[in-house]
């Protein structure tokens, strides 16, 4: 199953001084709109969100169709088959995709400790 780039996308009070710090760790960005509240950073390998008023829990996320690097890929798994394929494994969601639709969408599960993981494709 190709769920796409990983990062970890973290809630911040202050959009601002959370880039302040990440940078200061060796992040730079790599995409996002400040404007809107929401950045992403990247070290080496490692990707991060910060997220400004948008969510109270740290998530994991995986974009399909996208690399660590920030560039699209084909051909890559649509996140409405991913849904699919996951419904047949009896994996509940706390958001789901529109099936009907095409291009971006995403979904939520959570494990079982109660941690969400965001599939969000933006394509």
């Amino acid at each position: 199953m190709d769920l796409g780039a990983f990062s970890l996308s973290l809630p911040v009070t202050d959009l601002a001084v959370s880039r302040a710090f990440y940078e200061k760790l060796g992040f730079t960005q790599l995409g996002g709109d400040p404007d809107q509240g929401w950045i992403i950073l990247r070290h080496d390998s490692v990707v991060i969100g910060l997220f400004q008023g948008m969510f109270d829990r740290p998530m994991l996320t995986f974009n399909p169709g996208w690399t660590s690097e920030g560039s699209e890929y084909d051909p890559f798994t649509d996140v409405r088959q991913l849904q699919a394929a996951l419904r047949e494994r009896d994996i509940a969601f706390t958001a789901e995709a529109d099936e009907s639709t095409t291009g971006p969408a995403s979904f939520v599960i959570t494990d079982p400790d109660g941690n969400p993981i965001l599939v969000d494709q933006h394509r």
